[in-house]
């Protein structure tokens, strides 16, 4: 596979990360090093191993995870788009954003995210093609766009007033990829 194409689809996987990215920059008060790094990492290295387990899983599973991968990208980002929804719509004074770069919610986002990548891994098998130079590549376009979407989020956050709407914009973000994801399954 040349690399244009390989960076082409590094690209247009890491589309999903870099909005979920600016909607958790948009929603930390601050964002860290500490954040940038884990966010970051969590998100490239799903987008980088998704398409060896793809790859790996071949033809065996292929039609099932086909028919359902998108449904379970829809539910995970319903759930958490739809928790930070009612979290931003039902805040206290007192209650701050959670932060989307720890826990449960890190790797539900990052599951979320690339699942699409696994479609990836399962094509290139089928094309008899090796993966480690492209899922390498997926990685770190992956790790670099979220890095980059984080702190525009959080641009955007600080100089404008979207930091006052954050979770429930960045649920409505979330929500609408679901929905882009169910869309172009069915």
């Amino acid at each position: 596979m040349p690399f244009v194409e390989i960076m082409a689809v590094a690209i247009a996987l890491a589309m999903d990360a870099f909005a979920v990215a600016i909607a958790s920059g948009v929603a930390l008060k601050v964002v860290t090093r500490r954040h940038t790094f884990r966010l970051a990492w969590h998100f490239g290295l799903f987008q980088a191993v998704m398409p060896i387990i793809g790859w790996f899983g071949g033809y065996a599973v292929r039609e099932y995870f086909l028919r359902f991968g998108h449904w379970i990208a829809f539910a995970l980002l319903l759930y958490i788009g739809g928790h930070m929804l009612w979290e931003g719509l039902h805040k206290d004074e007192d209650n701050v954003c959670q932060d989307p770069t720890v826990g449960t919610k890190l790797i539900m986002l990052s599951v979320a995210t690339s699942i699409d990548a696994l479609a990836v891994g399962f094509t290139l098998a089928m094309l008899g093609l090796s993966i480690w130079v492209p899922a390498a590549i997926i990685g770190v376009v992956a790790l670099l766009f979220t890095a980059a979407g984080l702190h525009l989020g959080k641009y955007l956050g600080c100089e404008t007033r979207l930091g006052q709407y954050a979770e429930v914009l960045g649920g409505g973000v979330l929500l609408a990829i679901g929905c882009k994801i169910l869309w172009q399954a069915l």
